[in-house]
């Protein structure tokens, strides 16, 4: 063979090389990504070629299946009372990207799931038949919580403290998910959504931390006992009213002008919702002891998955003391979700313990065997002692008998809570938030709930805003339902 011949038949062997390298590396890591892309038209087609799974309350299904009437979609995601679950179940669109439990869930809803198949499906690459999702959400708790909100603009978290299961997920305005699922009217919905000023896409609930406003003292009281800065809820504190803000001429004032709130008890404090003692009592601690406390509880954490992720609630740092003396009556930069507030009231209800929240039960396979059971995984640790938790609880039965809180007694049922007006805007010059922090015991049956409403904004006066006004008697229904 001649040099020349030689030469192109290696070059010509190199080139069949550098094919085969490049089609091996696309086929399977180029293809992948390629198979993977969410622009990738292919995977909607097959994702909506037969019915998704369920997302399923009480045993009953929250969502279904519809077949198209035409296009290479065969069937579209249907939702049942949409806007009464649309804050745990979120949406499966054929145009966007899934949200909440339909996001989190979404290989196992439609099949792919690597848990889902069996030994054949694996060699064949059938899909297999997709699984489901068992909630922990009580319809009762969740409709009367949609039904108090009406109206207003908030959120609501209902909470059993012994499981750590979510009974209610609530957020107003809503929005019907079924309006989202279809490719060919997705974009007008979606449209007219996101331009809604009132933001039903958004769930208060769990994604909207604000200023949790005088609940926060229940965070403050708490790192009080705890550190021994005060024995009991009864101990007279160091609190001279009016209080000066540490290096400025400025007072905290007290909204009850007349209650007896100089040198108050924590248990009056809380009772009249005393600003003085709590500003005085976060200085006192120092911020770092109410920064480790409130971790304790669950704020800033940036991994609060239910097992959809919160927002994070936010204890600031790097305050001076009469930034720390606002803090303490959750003002400042503090923000808080209803959940986590909703987690502050399930300690106190559970002796001190925190078992951790969660929406889901199980999920399931197709035939209904299960594939992963959250109860059973549901960890729990100590926030505060025993003996700080029966304190408080007290202290915030004595806020509902007696104090701010009156709105949410229930006959039969023993109820503590904690009210909060929490101001916003230059000069606090925009309508309050509306706070109520609570947990329910049954007389009767022993059942317990731990619930946290936050009222964004109503049509309520600006001077009718308040805790015990607008949000206790939300409270109040999702309690009643929960322990009936």
């Amino acid at each position: 063979m001649n040099k020349t011949i030689r030469r192109a038949s290696v070059f010509a062997l190199l080139l069949v090389l550098a094919l085969l390298v490049r089609a091996t590396w696309v086929q399977f890591y180029d293809g992948k990504a390629l198979a993977d892309d969410n622009d990738n038209r292919r995977n909607a087609i097959e994702t909506y070629a037969q019915p998704l799974g369920n997302i399923i309350v009480a045993g009953d299904s929250i969502t279904g299946s519809a077949r198209t009437k035409g296009g290479d979609l065969a069937y579209k995601r249907t939702y049942k009372n949409g806007e009464l679950y649309a804050p745990v179940t979120g949406y499966a669109s054929q145009a966007y990207a899934p949200t909440q439990l339909e996001g989190i869930y979404k290989d196992l809803l439609n099949g792919t799931d690597s848990r889902l198949k069996n030994v054949l499906d694996t060699v064949t690459g059938k899909r297999a038949d997709p699984g489901n999702v068992l909630t922990t959400i009580d319809p009762a708790v969740q409709k009367a919580g949609y039904e108090a909100l009406a109206g207003k603009k908030g959120g609501a978290v209902a909470i059993d403290p012994k499981t750590g299961r979510i009974l209610a997920v609530v957020s107003t305005p809503s929005y019907d998910p079924s309006a989202l699922t279809d490719a060919n009217t997705a974009g007008a919905a979606w449209g007219r959504l996101n331009k809604d000023k009132d933001k039903p896409l958004t769930n208060r609930a769990l994604r909207q931390p604000l200023p949790p406003g005088s609940t926060f003292k229940l965070v403050v009281a708490a790192a009080a006992l705890e550190s021994g800065l005060y024995e009991n809820v009864n101990q007279n504190t160091d609190s001279p009213d009016p209080y000066t803000l540490p290096g400025t001429t400025r007072t905290l004032e007290n909204e009850n002008k007349s209650a007896p709130c100089e040198n108050a008890s924590i248990r009056t404090a809380l009772r009249y919702s005393c600003n003085n003692v709590f500003g005085k009592m976060a200085v006192d601690l120092g911020q770092d002891k109410v920064r480790a406390m409130a971790e304790k509880f669950g704020f800033d954490d940036e991994k609060q998955d239910v097992p959809v992720r919160a927002y994070t609630s936010v204890y600031p740092s790097g305050m001076d003391k009469a930034q720390t003396a606002l803090s303490g009556i959750g003002q400042f930069d503090v923000t808080a979700t209803p959940l986590q507030m909703a987690m502050v009231s399930a300690v106190m209800a559970n002796g001190g313990e925190l078992v951790s929240p969660h929406m889901v039960s199980r999920i399931t396979d197709g035939g209904g065997d299960v594939l992963q059971d959250y109860d059973d995984d549901a960890g729990t640790r100590r926030i505060v002692s025993s003996r700080t938790a029966e304190q408080l609880r007290s202290a915030m039965e004595t806020v509902v008998k007696d104090g701010t809180g009156t709105n949410a007694l229930i006959d039969g049922v023993t109820v503590g809570g904690k009210t909060g007006t929490a101001q916003h805007g230059e000069n606090n010059s925009k309508t309050p938030y509306a706070w109520f922090t609570s947990y329910g015991k049954s007389d009767s049956n022993g059942k317990e709930v731990a619930v946290a409403v936050m009222v964004e904004q109503s049509d309520a006066a600006r001077s009718e805003v308040s805790g015990n006004g607008l949000a206790a008697p939300v409270a109040r229904a999702m309690m009643q339902a929960a322990v009936k």
